[in-house]
């Protein structure tokens, strides 16, 4: 009603709202409770943050960002805030990126080509990354799949698509694996795979590198991302 005071007479809205206009007049003259004095403040340290964080902070963010502003607030209500201000992160980049790969970096022969059958476990491997949009901006996950139970072994997820990110996913698929030794690991010849550490950790568990045919996507077709996301999968053979 005070929104639209100025376009509709008092006594007209307390009619088609069915409230009393006297009630009304009595709400306008009390003095703010303490918690809406509380969500003005809140509100008002919500909007600068999320403004400096330029659009692409969530809840999480937010909520640190507010904190660091003497606000005792938690994650759960400067959410419920941020909706009722319609505040929602925007991803950080409007397109999802691709490995690379263009470089000078060393090359491995491919192995499989396109042989992706297996006859026991820890024979082949094949790793890929893909990226997932969040409320946050995009995440990458990198993964290590044996082919010959199709069951993702090794995992890993980060904010940048470095280097670290396929080291992370191969270290958990070898510990996962008890370190097996002289398995093929195929992957695209993205500059992260042919990175001097990725390599360094390759040769020291004397694993087989291998890597696709550049811009062939067939290339790494038992590695799909399927329905089921990597930390529910399994580890059995």
């Amino acid at each position: 009603m005070t929104a639209h005071k100025n376009h509709f007479d008092v006594a007209l809205m307390s009619r088609v709202l069915s409230v009393s206009r006297s009630g009304y007049y009595s709400w306008r003259r009390r003095p703010p409770s303490a918690q809406a004095q509380d969500n003005v403040a809140l509100d008002a340290a919500i909007t600068d943050v999320f403004t400096a964080q330029k659009g692409r902070a969530g809840s999480p963010r937010v909520t640190l960002g507010v904190q660091a502003h003497g606000i005792a607030a938690g994650r759960h209500r400067v959410a419920r805030r941020m909706r009722k201000l319609q505040l929602r992160a925007k991803a950080a980049k409007k397109f999802k990126a691709t490995t690379n790969s263009n470089h000078t970096l060393p090359v491995a022969d491919n192995l499989l080509k396109q042989n992706f059958h297996a006859d026991a476990a820890n024979q082949k491997w094949v790793s890929d990354i893909t990226s997932v949009p969040t409320d946050e901006g995009w995440l990458y996950v990198a993964v290590v799949m044996d082919l010959y139970s199709r069951l993702v072994v090794g995992w890993a997820m980060a904010e940048r698509m470095t280097a670290t990110l396929v080291m992370d996913a191969l270290q958990m698929a070898l510990w996962r694996r008890k370190k097996p030794q002289g398995v093929i690991l195929h992957s695209d010849r993205g500059s992260q795979y042919c990175s001097h550490d990725d390599q360094r950790v390759i040769r020291a568990h004397n694993l087989i590198c291998s890597m696709s045919k550049k811009g062939d996507c067939y290339e790494r077709a038992a590695c799909p991302w399927g329905t089921t996301p990597p930390w529910k999968a399994g580890t059995t053979a």
